[in-house]
């Protein structure tokens, strides 16, 4: 019996673990939205977390999914998305990287992470995480075996303040050797009266990351992930605006 199935989270994780939409597409375009949902199973109690913390950044990306469903709608995107908080298992984290099941995310702690036993952190391997990637992966193999060029951007945002220290950076293209489709979508950016940084507010780790190293540079793809921040995402009208940014670039 493999060790995960002893696991006390078993048949916690009954609703799909991504949703995909525009499967299908021909356009080079997969966007990713790693951080798109903060649903925690009810059983869970927020792994310790006060409902406003459950709320918070630390477990999932504020505005990301929206601005990723709508670069999705207006460019006819692929667009891969989590179900799941990546409070569980981050899915732009190696599967064993010491941060992949945080025990802690900036100033919060996560009790329901702190005691957990091999079966259970392998539990939440295979049923969360390696279900995206592999879904991830099969879309760019399908892409590649069609003909078919293929980019892949994730769609991210950050918190104004961390540690009590504001950003003022509203937009950053992170990357690693895509550095020429980077560019030009920080050349594009920097035309509006945007504040825009190069791998910013974060650097893409080619060990600690999971997304830009392993579906986009280990293959040789361009791939890149998108930051905004996260109060300037608030409403449909500012998401539709960033939208407006980002579409024509992508």
């Amino acid at each position: 019996m493999h060790a995960c199935t002893e696991s006390a989270e078993l048949g916690l994780y009954t609703r799909p673990v991504y949703n995909l939409s525009r499967e299908d597409s021909t356009n080079p375009l997969i966007l990713v939205c790693e951080h798109a949902s903060r649903y925690i199973p009810e059983a869970l109690n927020n792994l310790g977390l006060d409902e406003a913390a459950a709320r918070e950044h630390i477990a999932w990306d504020i505005g990301a999914l929206q601005l990723a469903e709508q670069l999705s709608e207006q460019l006819g995107a692929t667009l891969l998305s989590a179900s799941y908080s990546r409070l569980l298992i981050d899915l732009n984290r190696p599967r064993h990287a010491p941060d992949s099941i945080p025990l802690q995310s900036e100033i919060y702690p996560i009790p329901g992470n702190r005691e957990l036993d091999e079966a259970t952190r392998e539990y939440r391997r295979q049923t969360l995480f390696k279900p995206f990637h592999a879904r991830l992966q099969m879309l760019i193999d399908e892409r590649i075996a069609k003909g078919l060029p293929v980019r892949v951007v994730g769609v991210h945002s950050f918190t104004p303040v961390y540690y009590g220290q504001p950003r003022p950076l509203e937009v950053g293209v992170l990357f690693g050797q895509a550095q020429d489709y980077a560019q030009r979508l920080l050349d594009g950016l920097q035309a509006h009266p945007l504040k825009v940084a190069g791998n910013q507010p974060y650097k893409i780790d080619p060990l600690g990351d999971m997304t830009v190293p392993v579906h986009g540079d280990a293959r040789g793809l361009e791939a890149v992930l998108i930051e905004v921040r996260n109060d300037l995402l608030r409403s449909p009208e500012a998401v539709s605006r960033w939208a407006g940014y980002l579409a024509p670039l992508l």
